[in-house]
């Protein structure tokens, strides 16, 4: 039996604002175009994404047969400053390069609108000026991040359609009342002050390898160090008081390291806090430290649980800290909980990611940013005014970062955040170098300090506490 031809739509849609089409069964995710902006991506028939009319949609790719061996990816642009971009190839001509080398045929129709009579030999599906929709074999897919270039982000779609749902009204009210009453306490402030530095700095250089003791050279998703990595996460959250999983995904990927604080009274209500601990390197190289991205993120875990236990918090709402592997491949790690956690219909209050932390620009102040697109305002609100409270020391503002591990999290109708080191584009110049160390130029503790004080006092809002350390 010959596969049906199926249509693409991209859209500046709300998975919620077509809960009741027939387009509700055909949602894949939500991606970053590459122009600051983000589509929602639809995969299905034809009949179907041709009748719904969207205003500023691309509807693109009709009569793309999928084959059993197909793996579609995204690729686009990440969201970094012109200095960065305009040291590597526009995207344009570094996708036509891209595309010849894992093209089987070197061929390809390069139009905006395809349709293409047979696209055995193809394999772009879809382009723009900073972003495209390829398929490549499962081999490829396994090592996409490896083969595309360092300003360039990829994630490779679910092989089925995906549930979405919005964040509800009552969760939303809930984070707004907490913003509401909010003042400046004491206790939390001693609580987030004590988060060390030097602790800080020995728990990076462990994960990047920089201490010449960890043996780490990469924490790449498949490699042996993610490994090494998960299991000595797992080792320094249980000394806190955390009872903690190592919980795999997929074949191949290195395990979500899952650590939970218990509630001190009855409630299924949960908080969530993650990082990603999985790093990409430079093409070609095998050294991938991943110091900012996201080493920063994870200590930031890290110094918040070891200040759990040296001040012996007790939360009145359960806790977790989630080290995300996959972020690298396109958010498969936290994706993958992210569903586990909807299908068990679990009460997750607010989840806030933390990628990339450290990196501050020369003659910046210390800065705090939130994400303009993706997410829950009423979450960066909240974040926000902690900042004020408790971080007076950063300049807060918005980024254009986005899609980070708390996307998965808000497709599955959970209020969620990020929070990134700069407010704008991303500027670190060793984003997604084998460069990205910890004893360099620009690489600041304070900042990362300052925002995983935000990260910690949010939380100690949200959940309530007690402390007697």
């Amino acid at each position: 039996m010959t596969p049906t031809a199926l249509g693409l739509l991209l859209a500046p849609l709300q998975p919620a604002s077509i809960h009741d089409s027939c387009l509700s069964s055909k949602f894949y995710g939500i991606y970053n175009h590459g122009d600051a902006t983000t589509r929602s991506l639809y995969l299905g028939d034809l009949e179907c994404l041709t009748s719904f009319d969207v205003s500023g949609g691309d509807a693109a790719l009709a009569g793309y047969t999928p084959s059993p061996d197909d793996v579609l990816a995204w690729v686009y642009q990440a969201p970094a400053s012109e200095e960065l971009l305009s040291s590597h190839p526009p995207f344009p001509r570094a996708l036509d390069t891209f595309i010849y080398q894992i093209s089987p045929k070197g061929d390809y129709d390069d139009s905006n609108q395809l349709p293409l009579e047979s696209t055995s030999d193809r394999a772009l599906l879809y382009r723009s000026d900073t972003s495209a929709l390829v398929y490549v074999n499962r081999e490829i897919a396994r090592r996409l991040d490896t083969l595309i270039p360092p300003m360039w982000k990829s994630a490779l779609l679910p092989s089925s359609p995906i549930a979405s749902y919005p964040v509800p009204t009552d969760a939303v009210k809930r984070i707004k009342h907490i913003t509401s009453s909010l003042k400046f306490s004491p206790d939390i402030a001693a609580t987030v002050n004590s988060i060390s530095i030097p602790q800080m700095r020995n728990d990076i250089r462990f994960l990047t390898g920089e201490d010449g003791k960890s043996g780490i050279v990469s924490r790449h998703s498949f490699a042996d160090g993610s490994r090494v990595a998960a299991a000595w996460l797992k080792d320094r959250f249980e000394e806190t008081g955390a009872h903690c999983t190592l919980k795999a995904f997929s074949q191949g990927f290195a395990p979500n390291v899952i650590c939970r604080y218990n509630a001190d009274v009855k409630t299924n209500a949960t908080i969530i806090l993650g990082a990603h601990y999985d790093s990409r390197g430079s093409f070609g190289n095998t050294r991938a430290p991943g110091g900012d991205d996201d080493g920063s993120g994870t200590i930031s875990l890290l110094s918040i649980a070891r200040t759990i236990a040296s001040k012996k918090v007790k939360f009145h709402t359960n806790v977790e800290l989630v080290a995300f592997a996959g972020e690298e491949q396109g958010l498969v790690g936290s994706r993958a909980y992210a569903r586990e956690l909807r299908a068990a219909g679990a009460n997750v209050t607010m989840m806030i990611q933390a990628d990339m932390l450290a990196y501050r620009a020369p003659n910046e102040p210390l800065q705090l940013g939130l994400p303009e697109s993706i997410g829950t305002p009423a979450v960066v609100q909240l974040v926000s005014n902690v900042s004020a409270l408790y971080s007076p020391e950063l300049t807060v503002g918005f980024t254009k970062a986005c899609c980070s591990d708390h996307q998965s999290f808000h497709e599955q109708g959970f209020a969620s955040t990020q929070v990134f080191e700069r407010a704008g584009w991303i500027a670190d110049p060793m984003y997604h170098n084998s460069g990205d160390v910890s004893d360099r130029e620009g690489y600041d503790f304070e900042q990362v300090k300052a925002i995983a004080k935000v990260q910690f006092a949010t939380v100690l809002h949200v959940a309530g506490f007690t402390t007697s350390g």
